[in-house]
């Protein structure tokens, strides 16, 4: 699978990323051989770039990563983990359930919000314990939503010293929005974003401000949520956006949309996977998989050829506007 770098960094990453927020056991818990047969079929696949997080199960999911991948060889893939949420153990044991935060994970810790420059350097140190690796390759601010400037003043000077250091090769900030992420593009030196959302058939909020930035100052977009959580995979009545049951008029473009993927012969995952691909600032797209059946399909749906008047006929339909990059067959 063809590999693209990260912004002005050394850090390679695979087109396809593997997204490990549902092997925290997000929202449903995945049985270990489940979580192992996924990441079997994404390494089976090319994929060589994977991405977790303290937050995704409490730390599960940076320990089911970590130990797959500590039986390749380092150098063979890039590994993203997130900072600004620490891990702190509940002082009598767990008292239930981690679904209040989206995980089916005993609730063995609570999350404490810190940009601090030692907040940043401890939740490193524990991701890499969890992990059991001895370096992780990039680095992101994680939903600094609500605390820009201490993100802007203590987080990323941080990380930026630990990027000086060769503690890690590259640094950047994930988000659902793509304001504040075009802030940091413009005003740090920052690598890569990792934008869940906000680039899709359905959503494309991030061309009025994060991807002409990004285009401009050198910095890699890796795009996650391209199917919305779940419209773009598979629409219809009751179906999610954002999490959220989709309002009609939404499920009704999806579905338009997939009328014209169809007469094209070509899956919505396939055409919702590949549009992101095209706009010169992103590098990637991040696919979430909680089982070998999704990632192989998310594979199989990044390779299928698209033919160049699926995209005409979709303009021609109003469903994607003029001058919206589309793709070239060339990942």
């Amino acid at each position: 699978m063809r590999q693209v770098r990260l912004g002005r960094s050394t850090n390679r990453s695979t087109r396809l990323a593997f997204g490990g927020a549902a092997l925290g056991n997000l929202f449903t818990p995945v049985p270990e051989t489940v979580a192992t047969a996924a990441l079997d079929a994404a390494w089976a696949a090319g994929i060589r770039s994977f991405d977790t997080a303290p937050h995704y199960g409490l730390g599960l999911s940076e320990r089911r990563i970590g130990r797959y991948l500590r039986e390749r060889p380092r150098d063979a893939y890039h590994l993203s983990t997130k900072v600004g949420r620490l891990l702190e153990p509940v002082p009598c044991g767990p008292t239930g359930d981690d679904l209040d935060n989206g995980f089916a994970v005993a609730a063995t810790h609570t999350r404490h919000w810190d940009f601090s420059a030692d907040g940043v350097r401890r939740s490193l140190e524990e991701s890499l314990a969890r992990l059991g690796l001895d370096r992780i390759d990039t680095v992101y601010l994680h939903d600094p939503d609500d605390h820009a400037r201490q993100a802007l003043e203590e987080a990323y000077p941080a990380l930026e010293r630990l990027r000086a250091e060769g503690v890690v090769g590259a640094i950047g900030i994930g988000m659902n929005q793509s304001a504040l992420p075009a802030r940091f593009v413009r005003d740090t030196d920052i690598d890569a974003v990792l934008l869940a959302g906000r680039y899709t058939l359905l959503d494309q909020s991030a061309l009025q401000d994060l991807l002409p930035a990004a285009a401009e100052h050198g910095v890699s977009v890796v795009v996650g949520g391209v199917f919305n959580s779940g419209l773009l995979a598979a629409p219809r009545p009751g179906a999610t956006f954002d999490y959220t049951s989709a309002p009609e008029h939404l499920v009704a473009r999806a579905l338009r949309m997939e009328e014209v993927c169809t007469w094209h012969g070509v899956p919505l995952r396939a055409a919702a996977v590949r549009f992101a691909l095209a706009h010169p600032a992103v590098a990637g797209v991040l696919v979430g998989a909680r089982n070998a059946e999704e990632i192989t399909d998310a594979a199989q749906q990044y390779a299928r050829p698209i033919p160049a008047a699926l995209w005409a006929d979709l303009r021609s339909a109003g469903l994607l506007g003029a001058g919206i990059p589309t793709p070239e067959d060339d990942h």
